[in-house]
């Protein structure tokens, strides 16, 4: 069963609010701890603990809407692309109600002005006119300096001056740091270094950036070596064995936040090496109202089931897709969205990649006794949880176990990899044993309150998207599928790209969600547990379950000028 678009909740204000409310919510808990923590000699903010509880101040869109026409110095940096300001030798001191505030090292020419504010407003702010200040020249000189030092144009200059001389450690410490906040300053979510010894075989440095791979820095092998054997030793790991796999991780801090980096080192041919970097920055991290901004049902659903009134609901939350979807970050907003204050939250996780404040977090130990996840499940409810986040069922055994936890009154939540919401009924029966099948099936049925299976879906750089008609683009047929008319104002993609998404024409990655919702009571569950036995596509006919297919998802962005049409049937048609 379907509902209409009259039949939506207007819930998003109520939700907005409650998500405003998360600083108060965690403000007397987070100001003992600041008193406690420079008792012991440590600074800490109580702006800087509220962010580590994932308390955010304002929604994310109001935020937005704020800053269309204010932004500090350090935002305007962290947003413009440093080729657009840094060659000009000039300080961004801020936006304020519309205007550019610059401490020029040299006068700008009207052209130059007009360009810098140009790419201001492609990048999504509000300029009315440029104001110079003067600053004295050493001062602005010194500045500029500092700010050089952040900027993308360190890292290739470092990365130059210590190959001119391998053997100098320091230079080599300093290009790790540069690297690091290079990536991090373009949004990578993984660096790849490839060490081989092959004369033929080069080593290439490279970032994961909204999906791809981006070739960044060429090095010889023996440069590669050291840098190689530097993240080793700092992720606690033997820099000597290359040929066993291994994981380490290791923090730093960038612009005032602490960075935390999961590393993973394995074989690379014959004598080389394979390292990855996952930069786990908990400030990238999208909250619960930005992640489903452009899905209110299924928002709502979520909001109701993880902020109960009454202990004993219970349920079982689950997310799928294919590798790469997001669904950690999923996991992790809805755990935000949760009162960790009033409620017991207790994750099971295989790695813990982020660590959550007022959350209990347990690491899997694969191979040894009790660390498995259906050993830790187990355990869990001996310890009064009210959601047990699980970070994949694996196996026949965490299914079982996880849904006995349902049947306790807890609220689990979890990933698992399918490829659509229907396919995920499939999957985690699949996990089933055979011989109780039939009791764990009906315990699903019993349970599941909800199923999002996500894609992370590449958006259109807006500053050089190309405008265009659908029937441009899509023939009859294909047009007909995605239900549009021809004439309907599209956006497609720019091959050739522009400085604000590095030339590559995209820009970022939104959710599009394939989801059911089960809002049946559990008396009236047995048409749901019929369908799961016999044919899972009828589940989508039983009173009580709302579908909203990935199709509804793609019309939306193609509309919004957010992807490219011809992208969009391709993933109708996946």
């Amino acid at each position: 069963m379907t509902t209409s678009d009259a039949d939506k909740p207007a819930a998003a204000p109520q939700r907005r609010k409650k998500t405003g409310e998360g600083r108060e919510r965690y403000l007397d808990m987070v100001q003992r701890e600041r008193s406690l923590l420079m008792q012991q000699g440590i600074s800490r903010s109580t702006e800087q603990l509220l962010d580590q509880a994932g308390a955010t101040a304002v929604t994310q869109e109001e935020a937005e809407q704020r800053s269309k026409d204010t932004a500090t110095g350090d935002q305007l940096r962290s947003i413009l692309p440093v080729q657009a300001w840094l060659p000009l030798s000039i300080h961004l001191i801020g936006l304020d109600r519309g205007i550019l505030k610059i401490a020029p090292l040299f006068d700008l020419t009207v052209r130059q002005q007009d360009t810098l504010v140009s790419v201001v407003r492609r990048s999504g702010f509000f300029v009315e006119r440029v104001e110079m200040e003067v600053w004295d020249r050493a001062e602005l000189i010194e500045t500029l300096r500092e700010v050089r030092d952040l900027s993308a144009d360190r890292c290739e200059k470092t990365l130059s001056d210590w190959l001119s001389d391998v053997d100098n450690g320091l230079m080599l410490n300093q290009f790790f740091r540069d690297m690091l906040a290079e990536a991090l300053q373009m949004r990578a979510s993984d660096i790849h270094l490839v060490q081989d010894n092959n004369a033929d075989s080069p080593n290439w440095i490279k970032y994961r950036i909204d999906g791809d791979l981006i070739p960044m820095h060429l090095l010889p092998a023996e440069a590669m070596a050291r840098l190689t054997t530097l993240m080793k030793r700092d992720a606690g790991l033997n820099f000597g064995d290359r040929t066993t796999p291994k994981d380490g991780r290791f923090g730093f801090t960038w612009q005032a936040r602490q960075i935390d980096v999961r590393v993973a080192a394995g074989p690379q041919g014959q004598d080389g090496e394979k390292l990855t970097l996952r930069l786990l920055d908990r400030a990238a991290l999208k909250g619960f109202e930005e992640l489903f901004r452009r899905h209110e049902e299924v928002a709502t659903h979520l909001e109701k089931l993880l902020s109960p009134e009454i202990k004993g609901g219970g349920g079982l939350i689950l997310l799928s897709g294919p590798t790469g979807s997001g669904k950690t970050t999923t996991l992790y907003a809805c755990v935000q969205q949760i009162d960790r204050r009033r409620k017991h939250v207790l994750t099971i996780e295989d790695p813990i990649e982020y660590e959550l404040r007022y959350a209990t977090q347990w690491q899997v130990r694969s191979g040894m006794k009790g660390g498995e996840f259906a050993d830790l499940i187990r355990a869990s409810m001996r310890h009064d949880p009210d959601y047990i986040i699980i970070g994949e069922m694996r196996d026949g055994e965490t299914v079982e176990t996880a849904l006995r936890a349902t049947e306790s009154g807890h609220t689990v939540i979890s990933t698992i990899h399918a490829d659509t919401a229907l396919q995920t009924f499939e999957r985690l029966r699949s996990l089933m044993p055979s011989e109780r099948e039939r009791a764990s099936t009906y315990t699903l049925a019993q349970q599941v309150k909800a199923v999002l299976n996500q894609r992370l879906v590449k958006t259109l750089c807006q500053g050089c998207a190309h405008k265009t008609r659908l029937d441009e683009l899509l023939t009859d047929k294909e047009i007909e599928k995605l239900g549009l008319k021809g004439n309907t104002g599209v956006s497609k993609h720019n091959s050739a790209g522009c400085d604000l998404c590095n030339r590559t024409g995209i820009l970022g990655r939104v959710l599009l969600l394939d989801a059911l919702l089960i809002t049946a009571p559990i008396s009236e569950r047995n048409g749901i547990y019929q369908a799961l036995r016999e044919n899972v596509n009828n589940v989508l006919k039983e009173p009580g379950v709302i579908f909203r297919s990935r199709r509804d998802g793609v019309i939306d962005l193609i509309v919004n000028g957010l992807v490219d049409p011809r992208s969009g049937v391709l993933y109708i048609d996946e």
